[in-house]
């Protein structure tokens, strides 16, 4: 992924982001997964099973990975060989659990908050403002399942140059066929 070797990168840049790892995954094509933390049963195991799918692809996926869903997911990409970015609702930490240290070594993680490291707290606001930078630096987004009128579903009004997939072509709750204006909703 990069010729610079296997060494982390942290640094702050112009755009008030926070970087630590391979900054050059930032360059890839990139699927923001998005679920609300209280989702059907059925959703949780076609989520699975779509990381799965984005692992055995190499396919690089951004997501916050804080909800109890998206924990599972990163459990199951991160035992693959394809990029991350793991997005914060808080500064860069200095120690990091061993499966994250061994994916920034091999080049295949990058981390990014738009937080000071003095930001330690996880606040609504915060995890909007974590959510929306989120979707800004992904090229895609895969919503597994929003909760209608929660914050996802206010997240993803705001979505207007963005393909949106999801599952069995669940529109967000706010968006009907008739208003997608668009927004390019297809079915994985």
């Amino acid at each position: 992924m990069s010729n610079a070797g296997p060494r982390a990168i942290y640094m702050r840049e112009k755009t008030n982001l926070h970087y630590f790892g391979n900054k050059e995954i930032i360059k890839l094509h990139k699927t923001a997964f998005l679920c609300s933390r209280k989702c059907p049963a059925d959703i949780v195991l076609k989520s699975l099973d779509w990381a799965k799918s984005k692992k055995d692809k190499g396919e690089c996926v951004i997501s916050c990975f804080h909800s109890r869903i998206e924990k599972d997911i990163f459990d199951i990409l991160i035992t693959g060989t394809q990029p991350l970015i793991l997005v914060l609702a808080r500064g860069i930490k200095k120690r990091w659990p061993k499966e994250i240290k061994k994916a920034v070594e091999q080049e295949r993680l990058l981390i990014v908050s738009p937080f000071d490291k003095t930001v330690t707290h996880i606040t609504q606001e915060i995890a909007n403002k974590r959510n929306k930078i989120m979707v800004d630096i992904a090229d895609e987004v895969f919503l597994a399942y929003a909760t209608k009128d929660g914050n996802l579903d206010e997240l993803l009004k705001g979505i207007k140059d963005k393909k949106i997939m999801t599952f069995e072509k669940q529109l967000p709750p706010s968006i009907t066929p008739d208003e997608k204006d668009g927004q390019a909703i297809k079915e994985w």
